[in-house]
């Protein structure tokens, strides 16, 4: 919905005043269509990442569970329990910028070494069970990036229209209004001054 802007100054101020926010919003609509347009980007780009990640959890995951049944198998699942570390992996995340927005964009996982001594099976257990946890970091890692740029994504296509379809029109009607009111008031001034020449003529 268009209309006249309130709390605009009279006469040629009021033109001035309004031109002036009237170029400020056409920058601000073509600083945020840039910003827009770089978030899809890199929204695109995360969406396919994020793809690549849930596939690479998926094999890490199968691969591990096959090593740890082969470990159970051989020495039983006491030695697995035995052999877990009582300490949690470490995850590290770097964050990176997009248009002003944060998110994370990599992920480093360290995970302890055995609590006691491991055979083969068993070691090729934990190998494939740490893959399959930094894998998992990785891809909780780019599903939180993609809603962080999902969400900026809406808000700025949301601040976008705002700006030019309501607060754009609503300043050039503004300004057509004040416009068409200064040219009747100066074709009504030059009548005046006319007829004040004519009889100052006459006299």
């Amino acid at each position: 919905m268009t209309g006249r802007l309130p709390g605009v100054p009279p006469g040629r101020t009021g033109r001035l005043w309004l031109r002036r926010r009237l170029e400020t919003a056409k920058r601000g609509s073509a600083l945020l269509d840039r910003k827009l347009h770089i978030l899809r980007n890199e929204q695109d780009r995360l969406r396919t990442q994020e793809r690549r990640a849930r596939q690479e959890w998926d094999a890490r995951c199968a691969e591990a569970e096959r090593w740890l049944l082969r470990a159970a198998l051989l020495g039983g699942r006491r030695t697995i329990t035995l052999a877990a570390s009582r300490e949690p992996a470490e995850v590290a995340v770097r964050y990176a910028l997009a248009a002003g927005t944060r998110y994370p964009a990599e992920v480093t996982c360290a995970v302890p070494g055995p609590a006691t001594f491991e055979g083969p099976a068993l070691a090729a257990a934990r190998t494939a069970a740490a893959s399959a946890v930094a894998a998992a970091a990785r891809y909780a890692a780019v599903t939180n990036a993609v809603l962080i740029i999902d969400a900026e994504v809406n808000a700025t296509r949301y601040r976008l229209r705002a700006i030019e379809d309501r607060w754009i029109p609503r300043l050039e009607d503004t300004l057509a209004e004040l416009e068409l009111g200064l040219e009747e008031q100066e074709h009504a001034d030059g009548v005046r001054l006319r007829q004040v020449f004519r009889q100052s003529g006459q006299r």
